[in-house]
């Protein structure tokens, strides 16, 4: 056994290398998942290096070109793998490295299952609802776009965009658009231009690439500030097979970044042919109006109404001479049937008038108050009375009840009435 070395009895070089090599190579091969960041091939062989998918901690790997001609192809600087590796320590260098004997993309069946969770969680909470979606502007002032800096679809999207609307104004906000930093910057950018208020639509877009450097644009913090975002957003992120996330959120889904430039801006020469387009139509119907008002005109001119004004004078001339000799028929018919009714009226009235009855030869007594003489207790004895006859009146006195015993007798001729 080794003594413990000390000052004054310390360790060769050769012998910690040796102990390190021996600890190193004891660990043997190891399965590790990370993200390359860094992938250079040089002679056949590939050098790189993985870093941790949360932790900020990166290790080297060697490649060697026996075993590249086994990896998959496409493997790429910004890819989520999972490698066999093997840690070498080179005693003569003192160098550790790490020897990659397999490499392949991360599990997609595992990536699959959590986007799908996602994708059903959100579609719980409505995310993805058309009736959520806002409609874009028919002619935005000012365009918000997210992109990479000098790519391919920053170009395709102004040039598209200025070649149908010269006039056309953009915001650009550069950001990552695959790696660790793309969630952070593409949220930090929705939420800058959401805020700016001369910005009436956002585009998100990014040219294409593999299922993995789009995850970042289906992470959950990502679309829920996609969902917050007040003004409309369009993604266009990859080619018409792409599919992250951001397209179900996002208010309009373009299949290309140029097709995002066809969808947010409208066609200028269109937009000048359809405006001549609605004049001609315009015009044809003014016209078409105007015809036929003027037919219309002169179709009441012609009528009797309008070519001469005696007609109206005459009828109505006639009408009144109707209507006065109707209404001078109907007066003397009502007075000549008021007038007999009065007649009768008049008749009953002198039939039942007490004048008729003095006119008979009957007489009215009264007493000196006026009141009439009903009954023979209404003129006893010396009563002064006034009968009224059919013409004049004469005065007399009662001589009382004839039955009376107590009545007075006058001698023969004695007058007992006077005028």
């Amino acid at each position: 056994m080794d003594q413990t070395p000390t000052v004054d009895n310390p360790w060769p070089i050769g012998l910690l290398s040796a102990k390190i090599k021996g600890y190193i190579d004891r660990l043997g091969s190891v399965w590790v998942e990370g993200e390359i960041t860094q992938w250079g091939v040089s002679g056949g062989n590939v050098y790189g290096k993985l870093k941790d998918l949360t932790a900020d901690s990166t290790v080297g790997f060697t490649m060697w070109s026996s075993v590249k001609a086994r990896v998959p192809a496409d493997l790429k600087q910004g890819d989520r793998v999972v490698a066999l590796i093997k840690p070498s320590y080179w005693s003569k260098g003192g160098t550790l490295t790490m020897q990659v004997f397999e490499m392949r993309h991360v599990g997609l069946g595992d990536l699959l299952e959590r986007l799908e969770r996602l994708r059903a969680q959100l579609a719980l909470e409505g995310l993805f609802e058309t009736a959520r979606k806002k409609p874009l502007p028919f002619l935005p002032r000012r365009v918000g776009l997210i992109t990479g800096k000098d790519s391919d679809a920053e170009k395709d999207v102004l040039r598209n965009a200025q070649l149908r609307w010269p006039a056309v104004q953009f915001r650009v906000v550069h950001t990552a658009v695959q790696g660790d930093r793309v969630v952070a910057d593409v949220t930090a950018a929705i939420r800058v231009l959401d805020a700016d208020e001369e910005i009436d639509v956002i585009i998100v877009a990014r040219g294409g690439g593999d299922f993995q450097n789009l995850l970042g644009f289906s992470d959950e913090g990502l679309l829920r500030a996609a969902s917050a975002c007040v003004t409309p957003l369009v993604s266009a992120i990859g080619h018409e097979a792409d599919r992250p996330l951001l397209d179900e959120v996002a208010d309009l889904r373009a299949s290309t970044p140029t097709d995002a430039a066809k969808r947010v801006v409208p066609d200028v020469s269109e937009e000048l042919n359809r405006v001549q387009q609605a004049r001609a139509r315009m015009g044809s119907c003014i016209s078409a109006l105007l015809r036929h008002e003027t037919h219309r005109v002169e179709q009441l001119r012609t009528r009797p109404v309008l070519a001469g004004s005696d007609w109206i004078v005459d009828s109505r001339a006639e009408e009144l001479t109707r209507y006065v000799a109707r209404g001078s028929e109907l007066v003397s018919r009502a007075i000549d049937t008021a007038a007999t009714a009065t007649s009768e009226l008049a008749a009953q009235l002198r039939a039942l008038s007490p004048q008729r009855t003095l006119d008979r030869g009957y007489a009215i007594a009264q007493r000196d108050d006026g009141s009439i003489v009903r009954s023979d207790d209404d003129a006893p004895l010396g009563t002064t009375l006034v009968l009224r006859l059919a013409e004049g009146s004469i005065s007399a006195v009662s001589d009382g009840p004839l039955g009376d015993p107590d009545r007075r007798r006058e001698p023969a001729g004695t007058a007992r009435t006077a005028r």
